[in-house]
């Protein structure tokens, strides 16, 4: 899973493999070492108690809250991805869970675990 954060939005990028993991166990995670003592967690979690996509933030921990649901339906169809927004005090908090799509210009071995481009075979 990738993590990008950008201002007040936060995108996920997820594999093939890790999506099959989230929907077997409820959730993904991955974990940053700045040193011995410093980390920083971001994870993809599935709740039944969700009804809209939602963020929770926990010393060292960042967590994307979505129902099973509206997980399973992104899994299983052609959408590129779930997309919310959560009031974060005065500031908008914009979530974005994507499917991790082949790069055009990598190698096999580089586009390895990642979802087929649907522009693979488009005019440029």
């Amino acid at each position: 899973m990738k993590l990008r954060i950008k201002g007040d939005s936060l995108r996920l990028r997820v594999s093939p493999s890790e999506v099959v993991q989230l929907l077997e166990t409820g959730r993904i995670q991955e974990t940053i070492h700045f040193g011995e003592e410093a980390q920083l967690t971001y994870a993809f979690e599935l709740s039944e108690q969700a009804t809209a996509m939602t963020a929770r933030y926990q010393a060292h921990e960042i967590t994307v809250l979505v129902s099973g649901q509206d997980a399973r339906r992104w899994a299983d169809g052609s959408e590129v991805g779930i997309y919310g927004e959560v009031g974060v005090g005065r500031a908008r908090l914009e979530i974005v869970v994507e499917k991790d799509f082949a790069c055009l210009d990598k190698s096999e071995v580089d586009n390895r675990d990642t979802f087929p481009n649907p522009k693979h075979g488009a005019a440029r």
